[in-house]
Protein backbone atom coordinates (compact mmCIF):
# COMPACT_ATOMS: atom_id res chain seq x y z
CA UNK A 1 0.00 0.00 0.00
CA UNK A 2 1.34 3.48 -0.83
CA UNK A 3 2.71 5.52 2.05
CA UNK A 4 0.05 8.27 2.22
CA UNK A 5 -3.10 6.07 2.06
CA UNK A 6 -1.52 3.77 4.60
CA UNK A 7 -0.86 6.62 7.02
CA UNK A 8 -4.37 8.02 6.53
CA UNK A 9 -6.05 4.66 7.15
CA UNK A 10 -3.90 4.13 10.24
CA UNK A 11 -4.92 7.52 11.62
CA UNK A 12 -8.62 6.80 11.08
CA UNK A 13 -8.39 3.44 12.85
CA UNK A 14 -6.53 4.92 15.81
CA UNK A 15 -9.01 7.79 16.21
CA UNK A 16 -11.93 5.36 16.19
CA UNK A 17 -10.18 3.19 18.77
CA UNK A 18 -9.66 6.16 21.11
CA UNK A 19 -13.31 7.22 20.73
CA UNK A 20 -14.51 3.72 21.60
CA UNK A 21 -12.53 3.57 24.86
CA UNK A 22 -15.00 5.57 27.03
CA UNK A 23 -18.00 4.03 25.28
CA UNK A 24 -16.57 0.55 25.84
CA UNK A 25 -16.08 1.23 29.55
CA UNK A 26 -19.67 2.46 29.89
CA UNK A 27 -21.13 -0.46 27.91
CA UNK A 28 -19.24 -3.01 30.02
CA UNK A 29 -20.40 -1.28 33.21
CA UNK A 30 -24.00 -1.20 32.01
CA UNK A 31 -23.94 -4.85 30.97
CA UNK A 32 -22.14 -6.52 33.84
CA UNK A 33 -22.93 -4.29 36.83
CA UNK A 34 -26.19 -2.48 36.20
CA UNK A 35 -28.10 -5.09 34.21
CA UNK A 36 -27.08 -8.00 36.45
CA UNK A 37 -29.40 -8.06 39.48
CA UNK A 38 -26.95 -9.79 41.83
CA UNK A 39 -24.14 -7.38 40.96
CA UNK A 40 -26.46 -4.40 41.42
CA UNK A 41 -27.67 -5.58 44.84
CA UNK A 42 -24.08 -6.28 45.91
CA UNK A 43 -23.10 -2.76 44.84
CA UNK A 44 -25.95 -1.16 46.78
CA UNK A 45 -25.70 -3.38 49.88
CA UNK A 46 -22.96 -1.35 51.68
CA UNK A 47 -25.19 1.74 51.53
CA UNK A 48 -27.36 0.21 54.26
CA UNK A 49 -24.62 1.31 56.68
CA UNK A 50 -24.29 4.82 55.22
CA UNK A 51 -25.53 7.44 57.75
CA UNK A 52 -27.09 9.64 55.07
CA UNK A 53 -29.01 6.71 53.58
CA UNK A 54 -30.20 5.60 57.02
CA UNK A 55 -31.41 9.11 57.81
CA UNK A 56 -33.24 9.32 54.48
CA UNK A 57 -34.96 5.95 54.99
CA UNK A 58 -35.82 6.83 58.59
CA UNK A 59 -37.39 10.09 57.49
CA UNK A 60 -39.43 8.50 54.70
CA UNK A 61 -40.74 5.67 56.89
CA UNK A 62 -41.47 8.00 59.83
CA UNK A 63 -43.39 10.45 57.65
CA UNK A 64 -45.48 7.65 56.15
CA UNK A 65 -46.24 6.22 59.62
CA UNK A 66 -47.12 9.54 61.23
CA UNK A 67 -49.55 10.37 58.44
CA UNK A 68 -51.68 7.49 59.73
CA UNK A 69 -51.42 8.27 63.47
CA UNK A 70 -53.40 10.95 65.29
CA UNK A 71 -51.94 11.23 68.78
CA UNK A 72 -53.38 14.65 69.54
CA UNK A 73 -51.09 16.74 71.74
CA UNK A 74 -48.62 13.87 71.83
CA UNK A 75 -48.17 13.91 68.06
CA UNK A 76 -44.74 15.53 68.16
CA UNK A 77 -43.47 13.29 70.97
CA UNK A 78 -44.75 10.15 69.27
CA UNK A 79 -43.17 11.29 65.99
CA UNK A 80 -39.78 11.75 67.66
CA UNK A 81 -40.07 8.35 69.30
CA UNK A 82 -41.02 6.66 66.03
CA UNK A 83 -38.11 8.32 64.25
CA UNK A 84 -35.66 7.10 66.86
CA UNK A 85 -37.15 3.60 66.71
CA UNK A 86 -36.86 3.52 62.93
CA UNK A 87 -33.31 4.88 63.12
CA UNK A 88 -32.46 2.13 65.58
CA UNK A 89 -34.00 -0.44 63.27
CA UNK A 90 -31.75 0.66 60.41
CA UNK A 91 -28.76 -0.59 62.43
CA UNK A 92 -30.01 -4.17 62.56
CA UNK A 93 -29.46 -7.13 60.27
CA UNK A 94 -33.18 -7.14 59.49
CA UNK A 95 -32.82 -3.71 57.88
CA UNK A 96 -29.95 -4.98 55.73
CA UNK A 97 -32.17 -7.79 54.46
CA UNK A 98 -35.05 -5.39 53.83
CA UNK A 99 -32.68 -2.96 52.07
CA UNK A 100 -31.39 -5.68 49.76
CA UNK A 101 -34.94 -6.79 48.97
CA UNK A 102 -36.01 -3.23 48.19
CA UNK A 103 -33.02 -2.70 45.87
CA UNK A 104 -33.66 -5.97 44.05
CA UNK A 105 -37.28 -4.93 43.54
CA UNK A 106 -36.15 -1.51 42.28
CA UNK A 107 -33.66 -3.10 39.88
CA UNK A 108 -36.28 -5.46 38.50
CA UNK A 109 -38.72 -2.58 38.08
CA UNK A 110 -36.22 -0.42 36.21
CA UNK A 111 -35.11 -3.26 33.93
CA UNK A 112 -38.72 -4.16 33.19
CA UNK A 113 -39.56 -0.55 32.40
CA UNK A 114 -36.56 -0.20 30.09
CA UNK A 115 -37.27 -3.48 28.31
CA UNK A 116 -41.04 -3.15 27.89
CA UNK A 117 -41.36 0.57 27.12
CA UNK A 118 -43.32 1.36 30.28
CA UNK A 119 -44.71 4.88 30.43
CA UNK A 120 -45.13 5.45 34.17
CA UNK A 121 -42.54 6.24 36.80
CA UNK A 122 -40.55 3.47 38.46
CA UNK A 123 -41.19 3.20 42.21
CA UNK A 124 -40.28 0.90 45.08
CA UNK A 125 -42.42 0.06 48.11
CA UNK A 126 -41.21 0.62 51.68
CA UNK A 127 -44.07 -1.43 53.15
CA UNK A 128 -41.77 -4.34 54.18
CA UNK A 129 -39.65 -1.94 56.23
CA UNK A 130 -42.76 -0.36 57.76
CA UNK A 131 -44.07 -3.81 58.70
CA UNK A 132 -40.88 -4.71 60.52
CA UNK A 133 -40.78 -1.34 62.30
CA UNK A 134 -44.39 -1.83 63.46
CA UNK A 135 -43.56 -5.28 64.82
CA UNK A 136 -40.54 -3.96 66.70
CA UNK A 137 -42.45 -1.01 68.21
CA UNK A 138 -45.33 -3.25 69.25
CA UNK A 139 -42.97 -5.68 71.00
CA UNK A 140 -41.40 -2.76 72.87
CA UNK A 141 -44.84 -1.53 74.05
CA UNK A 142 -44.73 1.74 72.14
CA UNK A 143 -48.04 3.66 72.37
CA UNK A 144 -50.15 3.65 69.19
CA UNK A 145 -47.74 1.17 67.54
CA UNK A 146 -50.50 -1.35 66.94
CA UNK A 147 -52.48 1.35 65.10
CA UNK A 148 -49.81 1.82 62.44
CA UNK A 149 -51.30 0.69 59.13
CA UNK A 150 -48.91 -1.07 56.81
CA UNK A 151 -49.64 0.55 53.49
CA UNK A 152 -47.70 0.90 50.32
CA UNK A 153 -45.22 3.75 50.62
CA UNK A 154 -43.88 4.37 47.15
CA UNK A 155 -40.54 6.00 46.55
CA UNK A 156 -39.83 7.14 43.00
CA UNK A 157 -36.65 5.66 41.58
CA UNK A 158 -36.90 6.96 38.01
CA UNK A 159 -39.31 9.46 36.57
CA UNK A 160 -41.30 8.78 33.41
CA UNK A 161 -39.46 11.46 31.40
CA UNK A 162 -36.12 10.04 32.49
CA UNK A 163 -37.16 6.62 31.21
CA UNK A 164 -37.86 7.96 27.75
CA UNK A 165 -34.46 9.69 27.69
CA UNK A 166 -32.43 6.71 28.87
CA UNK A 167 -34.29 3.81 27.28
CA UNK A 168 -32.73 3.74 23.80
CA UNK A 169 -29.21 4.68 24.74
CA UNK A 170 -29.03 2.42 27.78
CA UNK A 171 -30.47 -0.51 25.89
CA UNK A 172 -27.88 -0.09 23.12
CA UNK A 173 -25.07 0.00 25.68
CA UNK A 174 -26.34 -3.17 27.34
CA UNK A 175 -26.52 -4.93 23.98
CA UNK A 176 -23.01 -3.78 23.04
CA UNK A 177 -21.58 -5.05 26.32
CA UNK A 178 -18.01 -6.29 25.90
CA UNK A 179 -18.00 -5.92 22.10
CA UNK A 180 -17.10 -2.23 22.19
CA UNK A 181 -13.87 -2.72 24.20
CA UNK A 182 -12.92 -5.63 21.93
CA UNK A 183 -13.55 -3.47 18.86
CA UNK A 184 -11.41 -0.68 20.37
CA UNK A 185 -8.49 -3.08 20.89
CA UNK A 186 -8.75 -4.52 17.37
CA UNK A 187 -8.89 -1.06 15.80
CA UNK A 188 -5.86 0.07 17.81
CA UNK A 189 -3.82 -2.98 16.82
CA UNK A 190 -4.77 -2.58 13.16
CA UNK A 191 -3.91 1.12 13.18
CA UNK A 192 -0.52 0.51 14.78
CA UNK A 193 0.37 -2.26 12.35
CA UNK A 194 -0.55 -0.05 9.38
CA UNK A 195 1.33 2.96 10.73
CA UNK A 196 4.43 4.12 8.89
CA UNK A 197 6.08 5.03 12.21
CA UNK A 198 4.78 2.51 14.69
CA UNK A 199 6.42 3.92 17.79
CA UNK A 200 4.77 7.25 17.22
CA UNK A 201 1.48 5.47 16.57
CA UNK A 202 1.76 3.65 19.91
CA UNK A 203 2.45 6.92 21.72
CA UNK A 204 -0.43 8.71 19.99
CA UNK A 205 -2.83 5.85 20.72
CA UNK A 206 -1.87 5.80 24.39
CA UNK A 207 -2.34 9.55 24.73
CA UNK A 208 -5.66 9.40 22.87
CA UNK A 209 -6.81 6.66 25.24
CA UNK A 210 -5.85 8.86 28.18
CA UNK A 211 -7.92 11.72 26.77
CA UNK A 212 -10.93 9.44 26.27
CA UNK A 213 -10.72 8.10 29.82
CA UNK A 214 -10.27 11.61 31.20
CA UNK A 215 -13.39 12.71 29.34
CA UNK A 216 -15.26 9.78 30.91
CA UNK A 217 -14.10 10.74 34.42
CA UNK A 218 -15.14 14.34 33.79
CA UNK A 219 -18.55 13.21 32.51
CA UNK A 220 -19.11 11.17 35.68
CA UNK A 221 -18.29 14.19 37.84
CA UNK A 222 -20.51 16.51 35.81
CA UNK A 223 -23.32 13.95 35.84
CA UNK A 224 -23.17 13.80 39.62
CA UNK A 225 -23.63 17.54 39.90
CA UNK A 226 -26.50 17.60 37.42
CA UNK A 227 -28.21 14.67 39.15
CA UNK A 228 -28.06 16.29 42.58
CA UNK A 229 -29.16 19.67 41.25
CA UNK A 230 -32.24 18.07 39.69
CA UNK A 231 -33.46 16.49 42.94
CA UNK A 232 -36.75 17.60 44.54
CA UNK A 233 -36.37 19.65 47.73
CA UNK A 234 -37.60 16.81 49.95
CA UNK A 235 -34.94 14.33 48.76
CA UNK A 236 -31.68 14.07 50.71
CA UNK A 237 -28.77 15.24 48.57
CA UNK A 238 -26.31 13.38 50.80
CA UNK A 239 -28.15 10.07 50.37
CA UNK A 240 -28.56 10.59 46.63
CA UNK A 241 -24.87 11.42 46.33
CA UNK A 242 -23.94 8.24 48.20
CA UNK A 243 -26.12 6.18 45.85
CA UNK A 244 -24.64 7.86 42.76
CA UNK A 245 -21.08 7.30 44.00
CA UNK A 246 -21.78 3.63 44.74
CA UNK A 247 -23.28 3.03 41.31
CA UNK A 248 -20.46 4.77 39.43
CA UNK A 249 -17.55 3.62 41.60
CA UNK A 250 -16.51 0.81 39.24
CA UNK A 251 -16.82 3.05 36.19
CA UNK A 252 -14.81 5.81 37.85
CA UNK A 253 -12.11 3.35 38.90
CA UNK A 254 -11.93 1.95 35.36
CA UNK A 255 -11.42 5.46 33.97
CA UNK A 256 -8.49 6.15 36.29
CA UNK A 257 -6.91 2.75 35.58
CA UNK A 258 -7.10 3.44 31.84
CA UNK A 259 -5.51 6.86 32.38
CA UNK A 260 -2.65 5.33 34.38
CA UNK A 261 -1.99 2.54 31.87
CA UNK A 262 -2.17 4.94 28.92
CA UNK A 263 0.35 7.33 30.50
CA UNK A 264 2.69 4.46 31.33
CA UNK A 265 2.57 3.12 27.76
CA UNK A 266 3.12 6.59 26.27
CA UNK A 267 6.08 7.24 28.56
CA UNK A 268 7.62 3.85 27.83
CA UNK A 269 7.25 4.34 24.09
CA UNK A 270 8.82 7.80 24.25
CA UNK A 271 11.75 6.65 26.38
CA UNK A 272 12.46 3.67 24.14
CA UNK A 273 12.67 5.99 21.16
CA UNK A 274 15.04 8.35 22.97
CA UNK A 275 17.29 5.50 24.03
CA UNK A 276 17.54 4.12 20.52
CA UNK A 277 18.41 7.52 19.05
CA UNK A 278 20.72 8.51 21.90
CA UNK A 279 18.94 11.73 22.71
CA UNK A 280 20.36 14.83 24.48
CA UNK A 281 21.81 14.08 27.88
CA UNK A 282 22.35 10.39 27.10
CA UNK A 283 25.88 8.97 26.65
CA UNK A 284 26.80 8.15 23.13
CA UNK A 285 29.25 5.41 22.17
CA UNK A 286 32.76 6.78 21.64
CA UNK A 287 34.16 6.71 18.15
CA UNK A 288 37.86 6.50 17.27
CA UNK A 289 39.16 9.24 15.10
CA UNK A 290 40.74 7.90 11.93
CA UNK A 291 43.50 10.09 10.60
CA UNK A 292 45.21 9.73 7.24
CA UNK A 293 46.84 6.38 6.64
CA UNK A 294 50.57 6.37 7.54
CA UNK A 295 52.88 6.42 4.59
CA UNK A 296 56.15 4.53 4.22
CA UNK A 297 59.30 6.65 4.63
CA UNK A 298 60.63 7.83 1.35
CA UNK A 299 64.37 8.14 0.63
CA UNK A 300 65.61 11.65 0.57
CA UNK A 301 66.00 13.16 -2.89
CA UNK A 302 69.41 14.41 -3.56
CA UNK A 303 70.30 16.76 -6.40
CA UNK A 304 72.32 15.34 -9.33
CA UNK A 305 75.41 17.52 -8.61
CA UNK A 306 75.88 16.08 -5.16
CA UNK A 307 75.50 12.59 -6.52
CA UNK A 308 78.38 13.15 -9.06
CA UNK A 309 80.68 14.49 -6.35
CA UNK A 310 80.09 11.37 -4.26
CA UNK A 311 80.89 9.12 -7.20
CA UNK A 312 84.19 11.01 -7.91
CA UNK A 313 85.30 10.58 -4.28
CA UNK A 314 84.69 6.86 -4.53
CA UNK A 315 86.85 6.58 -7.71
CA UNK A 316 89.71 8.36 -6.05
Amino acid sequence: MPRRPRAALSAVLLVLACLLVPLGAVSTWAKYEIEDADAYVATMAPLAADPAVRDAVSGAVTDSVMEEIDAGPLQSAVGSFVREAVRSFTETGAFQAAWNAANRAAHDAVQSALAHDAEGAVTIDLAPITEQVKRQLTEEGTPFANRIPVRHTEVTVMKAQDLSHFRKGFRMLQIAGLWLPVAAVLLAVGGILLAVRRRRAVTATALGTVLGAAALAAAIAVGRGLTLDDLPPDVSRAAAGAVYDALTDTLRTAAWVIIGVGLAVALGSWLSGRLRRGGPGLPRPARLRQGPAPTAPQPAHRPPASLREDLLREDL
